[in-house]
């Protein structure tokens, strides 16, 4: 291995040490309040509400709700996780220290959203074993399953990175989760199918991405999708290369960072 390659390794394991320590260390802060929400919503949407929805998608209603509430956690964890890291990075401007290191942008850029990526796993496996205490999972297609979790949590995660960049005050970080993610997340088949509405607000639903993760994660998961799975693969395919280049160009322009 060259000393360039070596150097850049060091480099991205120590920003992915930090990240996943940062998170860690405030488990209280970061692990457990997804993991209470989510027993909350298996509680009162699954064994309250769900007693008297019945079948939904040929499984009963807590099977059906398991997967969207699981990418649900993955989806907002690994996006608050690189948002609020990254931003205090800039706050507290030991960014500049980053900036004027020769480590390269993709080094950085990728250190910050693996440590958002694993924490969306991280709590994503928590939430899953909480799951088993309510209902029975069993995975259709494991390899599937695998690859749309980290693919939506990557995707998030740069999300995340790019709010971060353009953010000038704490205010700013949490905007978008507000009025973009919380909405398009519960109007993304988390908590019904799409085939229980009019035939117009099927067409306008596919529009939403979370729609086509949430069901391509539930075909994973339970074998039933309301979407083409194969297109739901394209278009987290296309977001992650489209994101990433954008957030890379950020970050080597110094935008948010250099004014």
């Amino acid at each position: 291995m060259s000393l360039e390659l070596r150097a850049a390794a060091v480099a991205l394991q120590t920003i992915v040490v930090k990240e996943v320590r940062r998170f860690m260390r405030i488990w209280p802060q970061t692990l457990l309040p997804p993991a209470i929400t989510m027993a909350l919503y298996f509680v009162i949407f699954g064994n309250l509400i769900g007693s008297r929805i019945g079948e939904m998608g040929g499984f009963d209603y807590m099977q059906y709700i398991v997967p969207g509430l699981i990418m649900m956690s993955v989806i907002t964890n690994s996006y608050s996780n690189v948002v609020s890291s990254f931003f205090s990075t800039k706050f507290q401007r030991s960014i500049e220290e980053l900036m004027v290191a020769p480590v390269s942008a993709h080094v950085i850029l990728v250190g910050f959203v693996v440590g958002g990526v694993l924490r969306g796993l991280a709590v994503g496996f928590i939430v899953t074993l909480l799951s088993l205490f309510f209902t029975k999972l069993s995975v259709h297609h494991l390899g599937l399953t695998a690859l749309v979790v980290l693919l939506t949590a990557t995707v998030f995660a740069l999300g995340g990175f790019i709010n971060a960049v353009y953010a000038r005050s704490f205010d700013d970080i949490s905007i978008i989760p507000t009025f973009v993610l919380t909405p398009l997340t519960y109007l993304g088949g988390v908590f019904y199918s799409i085939d229980l509405l009019p035939e117009f607000w099927q067409n306008v639903s596919l529009i939403n991405p979370i729609l086509h993760m949430v069901n391509a994660f539930r075909f994973g998961i339970l074998g039933v999708s309301d979407i083409s799975i194969g297109i739901a693969l394209g278009m987290m395919l296309l977001a992650v290369v489209l994101l990433y280049g954008f957030a890379w160009r950020l970050l080597v322009t110094g935008t948010g960072m250099r004014q």
